[in-house]
């Protein structure tokens, strides 16, 4: 066997094995899911979707993709990157067909950093913002999330004070570790510190680029202000998509604790244990909203046709790549 069979070959293997176990656990979710369910009634519930609610969901997750891309912007600017943005909700597009078909959740950023590298002169300070972006975003998230626990807590029993004050006090440490970040950048730089054993000059010179980008989101302070205000929003319009899917399949969810359960199913699929959250996302669905009274029909109903519409709707990430594809054929990388 030559040197590079052999080189190659263990990353393969770990690859499938990685891929097999996310292919098993997926199967397995979804396989005892179907042995509790009238899958008769599922497919009813699916098939008789209100046409009027569904175009509703499309239109709000439209809208979601529109505020995630201003907030990206508004990042951007903030790093003195000034991309229009018709540029970046065409990136958006196409990484949130990335995001749905390719094989890993983190497809869609790689995309938008190769897509503000070289407005941005270097790839670590695209990452640097799409980082951001994803900080802020969570932030947002962990808000809704929070919000969601004070408006149920008093409409069930499944969730109670403690519930509520350990989220509103997750929030808050993590708004002041993210406050602590952006001022003291040279501190958390410094943490980094111990990566230079691997290739000194390559860290000094991306911990720099950090420490300068840290600096200027410092500068900005309404910037990020806004950002976080932003991602409240979009998190807030999710919550709404799916409200609008569960209108669409007549179920009434109270609002508090969709708030809940939709920041919840997507830290679930942030996880890197099945395809693409598949079976894990239902199975957070079915737990959660049969706690609370709904059928199990109903909860994995929810859940199928809300991914499936974002599957739907990032097909026109597709259509935008097409679009783009002979501009960006001999476009050279960015310099790190």
């Amino acid at each position: 066997m030559s040197n590079r069979d052999t080189s190659t070959s263990p990353p393969a293997t770990r690859r499938a094995f990685v891929w097999l176990l996310k292919i098993v656990v997926s199967g397995s979710l979804l396989a005892l899911l179907f042995t509790q369910l009238d899958a008769a009634r599922l497919w009813q519930l699916m098939r008789g979707a209100a046409p009027g609610w569904i175009a509703a969901a499309l239109l709000l997750y439209l809208g979601m993709l529109i505020v995630s891309t201003w907030r990206w912007q508004l990042l951007l600017h903030a790093q003195g990157v000034p991309l229009g943005f018709g540029t970046l909700l065409n990136s958006y597009f196409v990484a949130t067909f990335a995001n749905n078909f390719l094989p890993s959740n983190i497809g869609g950023d790689v995309i938008r950093i190769r897509d503000t590298a070289r407005p941005a002169g270097s790839k670590t300070l695209a990452t640097a913002v799409v980082l951001a972006d994803r900080g802020v975003g969570v932030l947002g998230l962990g808000f809704v999330a929070a919000t969601g626990s004070t408006l149920a807590a008093g409409r069930s029993d499944l969730l109670g004070p403690m519930e509520t004050r350990l989220l509103w006090g997750g929030l808050a440490i993590a708004l002041v570790a993210a406050a602590l970040v952006l001022a003291l950048p040279d501190r958390l730089v410094a943490l980094l510190r111990p990566l230079r054993r691997l290739h000194a000059d390559w860290v000094d010179r991306r911990l720099d680029l950090i420490t300068h980008a840290l600096h200027r989101f410092r500068r900005a302070p309404g910037s990020m202000l806004v950002g976080f205000a932003g991602a409240i929003v979009v998190q807030t319009i999710l919550v709404a998509f799916y409200a609008a899917v569960a209108a669409a399949i007549h179920l009434s969810v109270p609002i508090g604790h969709l708030a809940i359960l939709v920041p919840l199913s997507f830290v679930v699929q942030m996880l890197p244990l099945s395809v693409n959250g598949l079976g894990v996302r239902e199975a957070t669905f079915g737990v959660y909203l049969s706690r609370i009274g709904v059928p199990l029909e109903s909860a994995v109903a929810l859940s199928f046709i809300g991914a499936a519409l974002v599957a739907l709707f990032s097909m026109s990430g597709a259509a935008a790549y097409l679009a783009r594809r002979r501009r960006q054929a001999d476009t050279p990388d960015a310099p790190e």
